[in-house]
């Protein structure tokens, strides 16, 4: 779907990419960096909306700086900014924007129905856009990017300014334009958890750089952490305490759950073997306690890219030096 080899762009005073080379096939795709990173400065040059410094990119099969135009008829882009006219209902803009990218009158109109619809705002669609909230105008943003049934999308920060509810509601509609219309999806975000719980594929830039590109799955493969829920008992109210005692007396070293759900039940222990997992099923039944799970931990993406980061840092100093 996207194809980058040594892109750069380079601004008088700073460097947003720095010879970016990644592949980017279909499905849902994480863009993942701090603000600054060069995630929008990426999707412009994609768009063929603004000129590679050096390096050159493909999407669609179609070149960046010579095919611009045509990369926009087959792909849409959701903008971070605010961007609509207050003054035109949902319906009008997205109508607007249908007839721009070469729908017929007709088309238009009833592509837009459905699309407003699939997002969400079918009810509201007749009501004028400055009287919409932040979460009703980032569907609004999105309805205009699916109207005219691209092949691909980009979309900029589509959660920003968005609650919690706002941003579970957004996650999941982006998760639907691939899965119920086969539309593969570019999305940017500098929250690592909504990457993880949305994308099939993370690309990692910092500082216009390709930190790392991998599966979802990969980001977050298991660790030899084994996470150990109970419950308490009557002989052991505090079942927590209990567990992490038994386990001092076999010199096997614990840490709390403080992260995880259940964390005020939840054990933390390195695994030394297979042998743990009847070790842990021994302690626990001899202690008469109620075991929930006992799994082992996956890596939170945020994890890795702190890991990542403090590496190339690291490198760079010393290379530096």
């Amino acid at each position: 779907m996207i194809a980058t080899e040594s892109l750069s762009k380079r601004f008088p005073r700073v460097t947003a990419l720095d010879r970016l080379s990644m592949d980017i096939g279909p499905g849902v795709t994480g863009l993942v960096g701090a603000n600054g990173a060069g995630k929008s400065t990426l999707i412009k040059i994609l768009l063929g909306l603004s000129p590679a410094t050096e390096g050159r990119a493909v999407v669609l099969g179609l070149d960046v700086a010579t095919e611009g135009a045509a990369i926009r008829e087959r792909v849409g882009y959701m903008p971070e900014h605010d961007c609509l006219p207050p003054d035109v209902s949902a319906t009008e803009f997205v109508v607007h924007m249908a007839r721009m990218s070469g729908l017929p009158p007709t088309a238009a109109r009833e592509r837009t129905a459905d699309t407003l619809r699939h997002v969400g705002l079918y009810e509201e669609r007749y009501r004028p856009i400055g009287g919409y909230s932040t979460g009703m105008k980032q569907r609004v943003k999105l309805a205009q990017a699916l109207v005219h049934d691209p092949q691909l999308v980009f979309l900029d920060e589509p959660t920003n300014g968005l609650d919690p509810v706002g941003r579970d509601d957004m996650l999941d509609l982006i998760r639907r334009v691939h899965t119920d219309f086969g539309i593969s999806v570019l999305v940017t975000s500098h929250l690592l958890g909504e990457l993880e719980r949305t994308c099939d594929h993370v690309v990692v830039v910092d500082g216009g750089k390709l930190l790392r590109s991998s599966s979802t799955t990969d980001f977050t493969q298991t660790t030899t952490t084994l996470a150990i829920e109970v419950t308490d008992s009557d002989e052991h109210p505090d079942g927590t305490r209990a567990l992490r005692e038994a386990f001092a007396l076999r010199d096997i070293e614990t840490t709390t759950g403080g992260e995880l759900p259940g964390a005020g039940h939840t054990v933390l222990i390195t695994t030394q073997s297979d042998d743990t997992y009847d070790l842990v099923r021994d302690i626990v039944a001899e202690l008469g306690l109620g075991l929930i799970r006992m799994e082992q931990r996956r890596h939170h993406i945020a994890e890795v890219f702190r890991s990542e980061t403090d590496n190339e840092r690291k490198e760079a100093v010393t290379h530096g030096g």
